[in-house]
Formats: C-alpha cells, structure tokens, sequence
C-alpha cells in the first residue's frame, strides 16, 4: 500500500470513528428528547387538564349537596348528579392517558376515587336525612380528605411534568452539543484533508494537467511520467496511453473522412446518373406504352417511376445530411428574421398564417440555419389539422444564447415519441398519408448541434399544440 492511500485510510478511519461516536451521542439524545416530550405532551399535561376537571366536578358535587341541605330542595342535586357524571368521564380519560394501577399517577388516582367514595357514601345517606348534624361534619372531614388527596395529585403530577421538561431541556441540550462537535469535527478534518491533499495530490495534479495541456495544444508532444503518488504516475501512463491512441485513432478518423468523401461523390453522381436514366427510361415507356398495355402493366411501370423519384429523393436527403458540418462556410453574424423570410419563401405556401416576432442575430451559417427553419415550418404546414395552419415563432435570451420556438396548432406528437422524433428514417405516420424521408428533424437537429445548440419537442405544451425549442449562440446586436 503506498502512502497516498494510507494517508487517506487513516483519515477516513478517525472520520468514521469521530462520526460514530457524534452519531450515537445524538441517537441517545434524539431518543430521551422523543420519550420526555412523549411524557409530556401526551401524558402528564393531558392529566393534568383532567385532574382538574376531575377536581372541578368533585367541587360541583360539594356545591349540589350543600345547597341541598340548606335549601331542601332536590333541584339544587342537579349539579352533583352532574359532576358525578363528569367525574367517571374525567376518571376514564385520565387512565388513557397513563393514569394506571401500579404507576404513581394511578397510584395518586386510586387514593383521591377511595377519599371520594368515603365521601359520597356519606352524601348519600346526607340526601335521607338532611337535619343530621352528625353526618354533615362526618361529609365535611371526608371532603377536606377529599381535597387533601386532590392537592397531592396535582402536585406530584406538577412535579413530573417539571422533572420531564428538564429532561426535554437536557436532551435539546445534548443534541445541540452533538452537533457543534459534529461540525467543529467535519470542519478539523475538512482542513487536514485540504492540506494533505494539496501537498499531496493538487500540486501534482497541476503538473500532470500542465503537460496534458501542453499535449493537448500539440498532440505529438509526449506526457513525461507523473510526479508524486503512485496514482499520479499511472494516470500519467494512462493519459500517454490514451495520447497515443487518440492520435492513431484521428489518423483513422483522417482515413475515414476520406472514404466519406469518396461515399458523398459517388452518391451525388456515379449513384444519381444511373438512377437519372431509370426514371427517363420509365418514363419513356409510360408515355410508348400508354394505353398499348393492361392496367397491371401499366401500374407496373408508374410504381417504378414513383419508387425512382423517391430514391432520388431519399439521395439528396442522404447527400445534404452527410455535408452538414463538412462544408467551408465560416460562422458569421445571422439575421434570423431574414432567415425565417427565406425559409417560408422557399415552401411557397400562401394559406398559411404565420406570427412570426422580432428575431434576433444569432452566429452561424446563414445557409444551414435557413434549411433547419424551412424543414421546421414544413413539418408544421405538412401535418395540419382541420384548421388552417398557423405557425408562431418567437426568440428569448437565456445568458449566452438564444431559446427559439416554432409552433403550430397541427395534430400534435406525443410526449413518447419526443427522442424517436429527431432519428433519421424514423416516421410516425405512413408513408401515404403523410409524404417524406423522414430526414428533415434529423436534419434540424444536426444543424442545431452544429451549431452548438439543442432541439427538443416541448411536451410540456396544452391543447394539443406542437412546440420544438431550440438554443443557438448569441450574435451580434442589429444596428
């Protein structure tokens, strides 16, 4: 192992040990913050409010029976039969929330329901003879015990809640530790690992960089090998390896453009003439044999001449599409509206509406950017709807670059088929309905490429509609 990646197992071993112990210093932390809050939040301030209304309900039935007894009327037990009511409510709720036998809470509850039941056994015999003075101060000592137990529940159940929240307050404490050390940590290792890998790494990469662009201005120049780590000197290997055979592979890419060359010449010529004299002679014996021949005879010969026209066709395509790039036009500042002019002046389309907005001055070939917009606003004009076509197109600068869009109020394209769209040969209607190679988008987006830009289908567009967007680099300002 050599030191570079020694270096960095140490570091990462005193990270993940440092971490580890930050992490379950937080996990114990988050896990007391959970339980106190849970304490507290659904337990003991929930029986806390219903302590009290069980308190309130045993003052409502110390109030009915009192006015009983002075009154002698039995409306004035209306409120204790009603706080009675109210009590086995506030009771039930208070064992939801915890209040069980065996835990101080339940404990607590138990001894105020046994002082209560002392008392209401005496209330009730108060109720059958209300002049017995006997019985009224028996009903008065049992209710001050009553009391007596009501007050120490309430202040034990204070007490849990403050000891709980101070347990909420030392965990949020912990936790608020926890991360200091966390980020003090990350920020001392962050630091040791800057430094190290500085003198370690940086410096030589720097250097390895600095050959590598040398290289890169003249290809024939060698990388000399790496300096500093064992890694550093690999990839310098690695990067000479790769120099060598970028440069065998641009010799073969040399070759390659050559026979390319060769391909484009017999397709715009020794292809193109034999194809030429086809279709003369299919003509020839459409226009000698008409009328001499069956109607199978005769369909015989008028597909040939269809299928020839369209072979010449599918050539000049191919032929275009293959010089995109190739050529010796230089960029230059382009007017895009003059562009646009050209484009729909070409297709020679007069029931078209068209909205065409201010366009701006992009860098390009003038010739090339006439043919992306004109294959763009024929697709549009040759997949129309009922309506009549209506063509917008509109520019928006975004940094170094303009975003134009072309739409249409056509049939539409599907959002799936938004990539398949931009392959050559690739078509999504038959041939009879909708006439074409199926190269005008690829054509597009090979321009647009060429330019540095991209093209894609909006399918973010409503109603329908069909929007391609594309971006090209930013001109010169029109004077």
């Amino acid at each position: 192992m050599n030191t570079l990646r020694r270096w960095v197992l140490l570091l990462i071993v005193v990270e993940a040990i440092v971490l580890t112990a930050a992490v379950t210093g937080g996990v114990i932390g988050l896990t007391q913050l959970g339980e106190a809050r849970l304490r507290v939040v659904d337990q003991v301030d929930p029986q806390l409010i219903e302590q009290r209304e069980l308190e309130t309900s045993l003052l409502d039935q110390e109030t009915g029976l009192h006015g009983f007894l002075l009154t002698g009327r039995v409306d004035f037990l209306t409120p204790y039969q009603e706080g009675r009511a109210q009590q086995e409510q506030s009771v039930a709720d208070m064992r939801q929330f915890g209040a069980v036998e065996g835990t101080p809470a339940g404990n607590d509850l138990a001894a105020v329901l046994t002082r209560t039941a002392e008392w209401q056994a005496t209330a009730e015999r108060m109720v059958g003879a209300p002049t017995d003075q006997t019985l009224v101060e028996t009903g008065k000592r049992q209710f001050d015990a009553v009391r007596a137990a009501l007050d120490t529940q309430r202040a034990n159940l204070t007490a849990e809640r403050e000891a709980n929240r101070e347990t909420l307050q030392r965990a949020a404490i912990l936790l608020t530790v926890v991360v200091i050390v966390i980020v003090a940590l990350l920020l001392i290792l962050f630091v040791l690992l800057v430094l190290g890998f500085h003198r370690r790494v940086v410096r030589p990469v720097f250097s390895l960089a600095s050959e590598i662009q040398a290289a890169t201005d003249d290809i024939s120049r060698a990388i000399p090998p790496g300096d500093g780590p064992q890694e550093l000197k690999d990839l310098a290997k690695d990067v000479e390896a790769l120099r060598k055979r970028l440069v065998a592979e641009t010799e073969e890419l040399q070759r390659s453009n050559s026979d390319l060359e060769q391909f484009a010449y017999v397709a715009s010529h020794d292809l193109q003439e034999p194809l030429r004299k086809v279709i003369s002679f299919c003509q020839l014996l459409q226009r000698r044999y008409q009328g001499r021949l069956d109607e199978r005879g005769e369909q015989y010969i008028a597909f040939a001449v269809d299928g020839s026209r369209r072979m010449q066709v599918l050539i000049n395509d191919l032929l275009a599409f293959s010089r995109v790039g190739r050529g010796t036009g230089e960029f230059a500042d382009v007017d895009m509206d003059e562009v646009v002019r050209t484009a729909i002046g070409n297709l020679e389309q007069t029931n078209v509406d068209t909205a065409v907005a201010e366009l701006p001055t992009v860098r390009g070939e003038q010739s090339l950017l006439t043919t992306m917009m004109q294959n763009l606003i024929g697709n549009a004009i040759k997949f129309r709807g009922d309506d009549p076509p209506r063509i917008e197109i509109e520019a928006e600068r975004t940094g170094s670059e303009w975003t134009f869009s072309v739409s249409d109020n056509g049939i539409g394209i599907d959002a799936e088929y938004a990539d398949r769209i931009f392959v050559i040969f690739q078509r999504l209607h038959p041939r009879a309905a909708y006439p074409g190679t199926g190269i005008g988008l690829a054509m597009a987006r090979k321009i647009v490429e060429y330019h540095g830009g991209r093209i894609w289908l909006d399918t973010a567009v409503p109603n329908g509609r069909t929007t391609f967007r594309f971006t090209l680099p930013v001109g010169e300002k029109k004077p």
